[in-house]
């Protein structure tokens, strides 16, 4: 009989939380950012809430605009460990919760990034995902020789050719191609190679990748984008997909759309795990919770909240903070500028109220209340074809995430909606996906079948 379905969980842990202040917590480590044991307990909390995945967001450069002058140096988001090499050093002190980070197709070579994801799934016994991104901003482009990033079409285009040749790179080798026979003197059978040979508009790529196929057969693929070009590259490829959404009607119509598109790839629905971002906080009483929340709402600077929406409006600074939000002088990352505009016209906000609706979430949703508050609403999703699982997003870091592992994740397990214990030991399998098929090894067989 088929197990029944149940919310997948993982943890957002960039940082010191994702709320606007939450380095200035009273209990987080200011700076905890630039500190392993910082990483290594909240990676050991989501281990211990038995979350999925611990996910490390990242960007070639500091992304947080200086609009206007003296926002950056307000905030936490300027510093931060190069996630391949942080995830390496969580990967010895953790057994069983996946690791994920970004690695950008904009900036690398699919060489670089099957190497090192392969490396971290070997390293890990089998625990790695690679979140695919394109890079937007300036800022990042001036760190390799451009002045600007490059148009929205190109770097979708490039992004699609990436993955596939990282994923032919990952089969380089079949699961049985090294036999290591010392008395015959033999390291690997020959006919278990595949040399990828790729000649495309972005890349020629030779092969073979020098890491052996992956305990999982290939990280998990995870990607984040309500583009049209990011749903299709998700719908084709991605194994798991971080989402944003605000209503359960704009989470639904995200998720029929992506699964949709998935059956002309010859996939299967289930194959594709949509967690949108969630941001929980969780007390005792919901006037507890509350209470919690306001600590960090009232630690908001406002040239802090100016520069948060100067990320996707452009610079806001001109204007009255209690008058009404203007149209975009400069808009940046169209999708969730539109979230951002989306959630002030719903609500009438003034421009400070905008920063300090998204000051915790980001445009993502947020959930202040009870445990049974927060499950509901989770249930609510999840029951209704809006989501998969969640990324929780913490406020602040280690707390805000050991509080959803001590009342929240109780509450989940109470009510059959999530695991007590871990299904197995690779990232694949805790998700409930399938092993990938080999699928050069599956051209050879059937050519070779077909011509005896």
């Amino acid at each position: 009989m088929a197990s029944k379905r149940q919310i997948r969980l993982g943890v957002s842990m960039i940082g010191l939380g994702y709320h606007l202040a939450g380095w200035r917590h009273p209990d987080a480590p200011a700076g905890g950012n630039m500190e392993l044991p910082h990483f290594i307990r909240v990676t050991q909390a989501a281990e211990r809430g038995l979350f999925d995945m611990a996910f490390l967001a990242d960007g070639v450069g500091i992304r947080f605009h200086d609009e206007p002058a003296g926002a950056l140096a307000r905030t936490s988001k300027n510093v931060q460990f190069e996630p391949l090499t942080l995830l390496s050093a969580l990967a010895m002190v953790t057994k069983n919760v996946g690791l994920v980070a970004t690695a950008s197709t904009t900036y690398n070579e699919p060489y670089h990034v099957a190497r090192k994801f392969a490396s971290l799934d070997h390293i890990s016994g089998g625990r790695a995902g690679w979140n695919v991104v394109t890079s937007v901003t300036d800022m990042e482009a001036q760190n390799f020789n451009r002045d600007k990033a490059p148009g929205y079409d190109l770097r979708y285009d490039r992004a699609a050719e990436f993955v596939e040749v990282v994923r032919g790179l990952w089969e380089s080798w079949e699961d049985d191609a090294f036999i290591r026979d010392k008395a015959r003197g033999l390291n690997y059978d020959p006919s278990k190679l595949h040399v990828l040979n790729h000649q495309g508009q972005h890349f020629q790529v030779r092969g073979p990748l020098n890491v052996a196929r992956t305990p999982q057969g290939m990280p998990v693929i995870v990607q984040a984008g309500a583009s049209e070009q990011g749903r299709e590259l998700a719908a084709a490829t991605a194994d798991v997909v971080y989402a944003a959404a605000q209503t359960l009607e704009d989470a639904q119509a995200y998720y029929a759309d992506v699964k949709d598109r998935m059956a002309k790839y010859g996939r299967e629905r289930d194959h594709l795990k949509i967690m949108p971002g969630l941001m929980a906080i969780p007390g005792h009483t919901r006037q507890e919770a509350q209470d919690r929340y306001e600590v960090l709402q009232e630690l908001v600077q406002p040239l802090v909240g100016l520069g948060a929406l100067s990320n996707y409006l452009g610079d806001l600074s001109a204007y009255p903070l209690d008058g009404p939000v203007p149209a975009p002088v400069n808009r940046r990352m169209h999708s969730r500028a539109q979230i951002f505009l989306d959630i002030a016209a719903r609500g009438n906000l003034t421009i400070r109220q905008l920063y300090l609706s998204v000051a915790g979430g980001n445009g993502h949703r947020t959930v202040i209340g009870t445990p049974a508050d927060i499950v509901d609403a989770m249930e609510e999703w999840f029951t209704q074809d809006a989501a998969d699982g969640f990324n929780i997003l913490p406020p602040w870091l280690p707390g805000g995430l050991e509080d959803v592992v001590e009342m929240v994740v109780p509450e989940m397990q109470r009510r059959g909606l999530f695991r007590t214990a871990y299904e197995g030991p690779t990232l694949r399998e805790i998700l409930g996906l399938p092993y990938p098929t080999h699928r050069r090894a599956a051209i050879a067989a059937a050519l070779g079948s077909a011509a005896q």
